[in-house]
């Protein structure tokens, strides 16, 4: 269903021809790379007003594609660091950046595997789990504004989602005192406590009982380690898990294996209270990350709470 195959013209021939540094570098010119990948996109693109971040109130805007500030805000990086990329000043990112980096330029995989080795990294390999979120998935997310919704890997790192999804649980909250990169999951958040959202809004009530989503999802978790058992992500996450939370360990030595299911929950909101919602989950064809989504019944007074905190997320970046 979500199956899209397109074809992207490779920016590092033009770059190249632009500026004549890859012509003197084998691997090409990441900084010249990165800036015509940034020149393709527009702030409508990604989600973002066309004035958003790092732009003054009031005054115009003079890039054509993204800026520098916008692309940092995309991939949480700092916006020295990528002008430090883009100036050549530095020139080996972590692997985690370059995914970051290629997630918000919107890359296709060939695309994403070329950022990895112009940056000198191996691109990930078919046995670890994908991150890379594909450009028509980011574009359902950005343009989806009315849904609250977000993209996860199969081992339910947290990738990108919606201003509404925001709106509704927060903010993502950064992982304390964990390596640059490290993305939030949901079910480190389960069973150590780690916050997935910053802030107090929260899950009130499911359809099903807290334990049967537990169970779940370490069912879910197993099956993903069965299908990619040499990621180091997916075997830390486990080895992690097994130390530090009783209730995971004891799922987990009980082998069952399964997929998570879409259930009924009840979120708290601390500016519209509750809210009931469906939470669907989708998988998408030909990339192995779900898209996790929360609606309510049309005329509903849930639908009404999503609405109000829709018209004052869009408030809010203009």
């Amino acid at each position: 269903m979500w199956t899209r195959s397109t074809t992207h013209p490779r920016p590092s021939a033009a770059a190249g021809a632009q500026t004549g540094g890859m012509q003197d570098d084998p691997h090409g010119d990441l900084g010249a790379l990165l800036r015509s990948w940034r020149d393709r996109l527009s702030p409508v693109d990604v989600g973002l007003a066309p004035a958003t971040v790092g732009l003054a109130p009031g005054s115009s805007r003079r890039a054509a594609g993204l800026r520098r500030e916008e692309l940092a805000s995309l991939a949480g990086l700092s916006v020295d660091y990528v002008v430090r990329l883009e100036q050549g000043r530095a020139r080996r990112p972590s692997a985690q950046v370059a995914a970051a980096l290629a997630r918000a330029l919107q890359l296709s995989e060939a695309e994403r595997d070329h950022l990895f080795t112009v940056a000198g990294l191996l691109p990930p390999s078919p046995g670890e789990v994908p991150s890379h979120v594909p450009p028509g998935v980011q574009r359902l997310v950005a343009r989806l504004g009315e849904v609250p919704l977000a993209v996860f890997t199969a081992s339910w790192d947290l990738l990108s989602w919606s201003p509404l999804w925001a709106a509704l649980l927060g903010e993502p909250a950064a992982p304390h005192g964990r390596a640059p990169g490290t993305r939030p999951n949901l079910i480190r958040s389960l069973f150590t406590g780690e916050p997935l959202h910053a802030g107090e809004n929260g899950i009130v009530s499911r359809s099903g009982s807290i334990d049967r989503f537990a169970a779940s999802l370490v069912a879910d978790l197993r099956r993903v380690h069965g299908r990619y058992p040499d990621d180091r992500g997916v075997n830390a996450l486990v080895a992690e898990l097994l130390a530090a939370s009783d209730a995971f360990r004891q799922l987990w030595v009980s082998g069952a294996v399964g997929e998570h299911q879409s259930e009924r929950k009840v979120m708290h909101n601390r500016i519209v209270g509750d809210v009931e919602v469906d939470c669907d989950v989708f998988s998408v064809a030909g990339s192995d990350v779900r898209i996790v989504a929360y609606t309510a019944a049309t005329g509903s007074e849930a639908a009404a709470k999503l609405d109000f905190l829709r018209v004052s997320a869009v408030a809010a970046v203009r």
